[in-house]
């Protein structure tokens, strides 16, 4: 059989895998976004490929690889190679602008938004919305590039500083801010079509934007509020004041989640993190769509990607 690759940037998110992999006897080949070479039109010899890549990717020093891992991506769609979390899914992924388009085109609610491409722009942009407003880059991850502005003199004298950073595609989002009731989001993760858990966040006040759970997970054999945490594959950090519980969502909000998953072509994990705005009936989606870091365990990441890869081979 053709091997497996795994297309992947963090060095140490993936060892376990790799070490799981290795130990059931699967062939696989590492495949680093970081350093990838590849030729176009030239046939791939790999039974199934893997896209563990993140764009959140650029606060580790590697946004150079977010882009190429795209045309890579589109190069194995158009010569048919099985991929987990190819092209589609991982266009989706890497731009909030469309992610939020998706949501419309479901009949899903999100925040109030407006696009730029210019720092200038951003005032004028901004006439009719609610502040606070976020200024978000549309490529991007955990928070990263995320300001705040309370006022619109606030958000004019910035864009006149220079100070706002649209991003590495020059694009970025003018949004409202989407109080979430109850000091508190949800994070829905959803496994190959079907729903798999889901928690509540709690952010503590001031301390930014990053809301990946992921970061406090302790490599350790306990549960948190009822969420086992010796599944995680991130490494441990010091995240005060965040912390989570396990949470069933109303069916309704399960069902917009896995019509989001479906619409995007995501094959293994997405993340929807919603918030409620005054009642159940009035959830809002406030993105964000990814293919998940997912706290599972390496063997049954390998289960699952060995059965996608003897189906395919």
């Amino acid at each position: 059989m053709e091997a497996i690759a795994v297309l992947y940037e963090h060095p140490e998110w993936f060892i376990p895998l790799f070490s799981e992999l290795e130990r059931r006897g699967i062939p696989y080949d590492k495949l680093d976004a970081r350093r990838l070479v590849f030729t176009p039109g030239a046939s791939v010899d790999y039974g199934l490929v893997v896209n563990r890549m993140s764009p959140s990717a650029y606060l580790r020093g590697a946004k150079h690889a977010i882009f190429t891992t795209l045309h890579y991506l589109s190069h194995l769609k158009r010569l048919g190679v099985p991929t987990i979390n190819g092209y589609d899914a991982f266009s989706v992924e890497i731009s909030k602008v469309t992610q939020l388009a998706l949501l419309a085109t479901l009949g899903l609610r999100g925040p109030r938004t407006r696009v730029i491409n210019r720092a200038e722009l951003a005032p004028l942009a901004a006439e009719g919305l609610t502040f606070p407003v976020l200024i978000k880059p549309n490529v991007g991850g955990s928070g990263g590039g995320i300001r705040s502005f309370e006022h619109p003199a606030d958000l004019e004298s910035a864009a006149g500083d220079g100070s706002l950073d649209l991003g590495m595609d020059h694009t970025a989002l003018i949004q409202e801010v989407l109080p979430a009731e109850g000091g508190h989001i949800v994070r829905v993760e959803v496994l190959d079509g079907e729903f798999l858990y889901a928690i509540r966040v709690y952010p503590k006040p001031g301390s930014g934007f990053n809301l990946c759970p992921a970061d406090i997970c302790q490599e350790r054999s306990e549960e948190i509020a009822g969420v086992a945490t010796d599944l995680c594959p991130a490494e441990p950090a010091e995240k005060s004041g965040l912390k989570i519980e396990a949470y069933r969502p109303p069916e309704r909000v399960i069902r917009e989640v896995l019509s989001i998953a479906r619409a995007a072509r995501l094959d293994l994990g997405v993340s929807s993190i919603w918030s409620m705005s005054g009642t159940a009936k009035s959830t809002t989606m406030t993105s964000t769509l990814c293919r998940t870091s997912s706290p599972m365990h390496p063997q049954s990441w390998a289960s699952i990607l060995s059965n996608n890869w003897q189906t395919t081979s």
